[in-house]
């Protein structure tokens, strides 16, 4: 079960150091530990060889670490919910701390009762990992009455892509724009075989996964919305535009309410993340239209045949994507100003901000720009930025390797790489 199988001839572990560093905060909490996240991004690695090795390291004996894979054939009787229950009380010798950690944990029946039946266990913390996105996602807080704790793992970020691989940043990062950071994809040696696992994996883990779980009756109209969403990422979109491009592209008829339930099975399963517009001076969300980003950018250029490798839309996924990991909520901005057209008459224009970040007190907003070669395409990309008039940092990440600097009006403009391998650069 690695993390990334090899490199070469090498193997190499990845620490993921961020989410080591929640699991270990959240010990002894009286919480459910409930590990979310895209399947394959290495949820089972995280809690089953880097936190299991932190539990030894610390002084817990092998014997108070109960470790259940629910999706190996030889634990099947242990899904049936009773002979869990008995299974782990009788693993459970002396009043010494036990941790209890179950891999797939949706494969046992009445999974929510069993887990919630072990919160009554004094000395035992629970942890689990799954792959039924509805309760791993918004009924967590319902399903464990308050007692859940969701602990959300990401694809590989480009710094922990880059820690791997190492070398030129630049062969790193075309490395990365191109096959994404799902962990397994660095184990083949070719780039036919790297893209024949991630179009595998879309249609045989992701898509079937949605199918299947919600019964969706056409396939082909969910694939084709998932191509549609793939060659526009970055677009404000919203069911009635795509309802009306299958339409006008394809000359399909879909109601704009199952496109709404397909966008729903989509970030529910977390293959999508959807970002709402936000009215800067009008500090009020404005729901008519979202932007749609996938979680993984491999998998979004497999969907697509390797075709539409624009870098500048590729970047602005990742920057959305390293936001959310750093626990970022992130929306996308929007400002509305008046100006005199041609004839002279005042006119209200909205202006784009790519990105809002927040997280608590904290607020950055967030241009991305391939590159800025002159005054110009400055003035260009500050424009939404500049009539921004609070006082919260305004950032532009461009990919050019540049040092960070700041303009008159107090924008900072920064580096690719200074932006995903610091993260105290935006606090410059």
């Amino acid at each position: 079960m690695p993390l990334v199988a090899e490199i070469g001839n090498d193997m190499i572990e990845i620490k993921r150091e961020r989410y080591l560093r929640q699991l270990i905060e959240s010990r002894q909490n009286g919480f459910i530990k409930v590990i979310t996240g895209i399947r394959r991004c290495g949820k089972s690695y995280l809690l089953n060889v880097l936190f299991y090795h932190y539990l030894l390291g610390s002084g817990v004996a092998d014997d108070h670490i109960i470790r259940i894979d629910l999706e190996d054939r030889r634990n099947k009787d242990l899904r049936n919910p009773d002979t869990m229950l008995h299974y782990v009380h009788d693993s459970i010798k002396d009043n010494d701390l036990y941790y209890i950690i179950i891999d797939e944990v949706q494969l046992m029946d009445e999974f929510v009762d069993v887990l919630n039946s072990f919160r009554h266990i004094d000395n035992a913390d629970t942890y689990v990992t799954g792959s039924n996105s509805h309760f791993l996602s918004s009924d967590i807080p319902t399903e464990f009455r308050g007692r859940g704790e969701t602990i959300h793992v990401n694809p590989l970020s480009f710094a922990e892509f880059y820690s791997a691989v190492g070398g030129d940043k630049l062969d790193a990062w075309r490395e990365y724009y191109t096959y994404g950071g799902l962990p397994l994809v660095q184990s083949f040696e070719t780039e036919q075989k790297k893209i024949n696992y991630l179009k595998n994996l879309f249609e045989t883990v992701y898509l079937a996964d949605i199918i299947e779980r919600h019964k969706v009756q056409n396939e082909n109209e969910m694939r084709e919305l998932v191509l549609i969403l793939a060659s526009s990422i970055g677009s404000p979109c919203n069911p009635t535009k795509l309802s009306n491009t299958f339409k006008s592209v394809k000359n399909v008829n879909i109601n704009h309410k199952t496109i709404a339930n397909y966008l729903n099975y989509l970030t529910e399963s977390f293959l999508l993340n959807k970002a709402i517009r936000y009215d800067i001076k009008g500090k009020k969300y404005i729901n008519t239209l979202s932007k749609y980003y996938f979680s993984d950018i491999g998998l979004r250029n497999a969907i697509l045949d390797m075709r539409q490798q624009e870098e500048t839309h590729i970047m602005e996924n990742i920057i959305y994507n390293e936001l959310i990991t750093r626990g970022y909520s992130v929306d996308v901005g929007m400002v509305e100003i008046k100006k005199q057209d041609k004839e002279g008459k005042w006119v209200r224009i909205q202006l784009e901000v790519d990105f809002i970040a927040s997280l608590g007190s904290k607020k950055y907003y967030v241009q991305s720009a391939l590159s800025i070669p002159d005054r110009e395409k400055e003035i260009q990309e500050s424009r939404s930025l500049m009539n921004i008039d609070d006082s919260f940092k305004k950032i532009i990440i461009v990919k050019d390797h540049i040092m960070p600097r700041r303009n008159e009006e107090g924008i900072l403009t920064i580096g690719l790489f200074d932006f995903l391998l610091k993260e105290e650069s935006m606090d410059l």
